[in-house]
């Protein structure tokens, strides 16, 4: 069975039968049903239309769903046939349901975790994870969110500022290994790009294109991470990076500075450095100024300190480190670091084992525990 296949044709399915008239709740229950039917079910006998056949299933589970519930039997009226069985027009419907899920009837932060679950295809805990929130809170507000949407029609698709949100988080969850979605992501921005002339969807397609140019060169061959200072620049996609410079500046010369653009430029001088020591770290703190101003963000400040600590000395960065919460997702990492540049690998080496217990995935802790054995190891001699 082709898992990749069948997530990769979800979207679209579920964007027809929004289309025709089923309320999105019902359309995501009756498009698993049509999953588990096909896992079921293709392995002994594939079909010719694999789209075509989920399309045909999910539609009909569906209308099962809406004769059997009297609440729905308005809607019955309206889509009381089927659609005819067969070849499905070849048109991406992703992007458009990305839009349709930034509804204005949600929040932009309930649109997004809506969207990440139904069409991205992540865990709420994944979710959670990239909105600082519990796991519980998560759930609630994804299922706050489908109640709202089944009571209304999607006529009104969301504005392009939640979806540009959403494939970055998308994006990030891709990049990160935990789910395959980074092509994806860039896939469907420059589709946007395309579609929309906005300098912040021109910012988040350079911020796309270069991180995944260094994406072969950020895992090892045991698969453990190599920290950005490490890795072998000659792996990185060179055509990758120009293209994304090339957009970055094209943005930035119209004067409209937002987030992705800020962060862009960031990457753009990791990019642009030989080598790590060859690093322009005061400019990097400055964007890191502007990205604070525009956001913020905890995160941002904490991006930020690790900057001062190289630009101007991990004391420095210890400091910019001591005005943010300790709670803070990779705080205790930072520290970590930023105390071993200073000298002091006592205390670094505890709080890499701090930070190791409180990594969100294996490979991050699998590499802090490193860092921290690494440390122990040094001491000992």
């Amino acid at each position: 069975m082709d898992q990749a296949l069948l997530r990769s044709l979800t979207p679209s399915v579920l964007a027809v039968l929004v289309r025709r008239g089923a309320d999105f709740a019902a359309a995501e229950d009756a498009v698993q049903d049509a999953l588990v039917e096909a896992v079921r079910i293709w392995p002994a006998d594939p079909p010719r239309d694999p789209k075509g056949w989920l399309i045909t299933v999910a539609w009909r589970r569906f209308l099962d769903t809406a004769r059997a519930d009297a609440a729905r039997r308005r809607r019955e009226d309206v889509v009381d046939t089927e659609p005819t069985p067969g070849p499905t027009s070849g048109v991406d419907d992703t992007l458009a349901l990305y839009f349709l899920c930034a509804h204005p009837s949600l929040t932009p932060s309930s649109a997004v975790a809506l969207t990440l679950r139904a069409v991205g295809g992540l865990t709420t805990r994944q979710i959670a994870q990239a909105y600082l929130v519990p796991e519980a809170t998560m759930a609630q507000r994804i299922s706050r969110a489908k109640r709202t949407v089944s009571t209304v029609r999607f006529d009104q698709p969301g504005d392009v500022t939640t979806v540009l949100r959403v494939l970055y988080l998308v994006f990030n969850e891709g990049y990160t290994g935990a789910v395959d979605l980074a092509a994806e992501a860039i896939r469907l921005t420059r589709q946007l790009a395309v579609a929309i002339d906005h300098p912040e969807v021109a910012g988040l397609l350079a911020l796309m294109l270069l991180h995944h140019a260094r994406r072969a060169s950020r895992t090892a061959p045991d698969g453990s991470l190599v920290p950005l200072a490490e890795q072998d620049r000659s792996r990185w996609d060179t055509t990758a990076i120009a293209e994304g410079v090339g957009v970055l500046q094209a943005a930035l010369a119209r004067d409209r500075l937002g987030e992705f653009q800020a962060q862009a430029a960031i990457a753009a001088l990791h990019a642009d450095a030989p080598t790590a020591e060859e690093t322009d770290w005061v400019q990097i703190v400055e964007w890191y100024d502007e990205l604070a101003r525009l956001t913020d963000s905890p995160v941002v400040r904490l991006n930020r300190a690790v900057a001062v600590g190289a630009a101007d000395g991990a004391r420095a960065g210890l400091a910019a480190l001591a005005a943010l919460d300790d709670s803070l997702p990779r705080y205790t990492a930072v520290a970590a670091y930023l105390h071993e540049r200073a000298g002091d690998l006592t205390t670094a080496a505890r709080l890499y084992a701090e930070a190791a217990r409180k990594a969100a995935n294996l490979a991050e802790r699998d590499h802090l525990t490193r860092q921290a054995a690494r440390l122990n190891d040094h001491r000992r001699r």
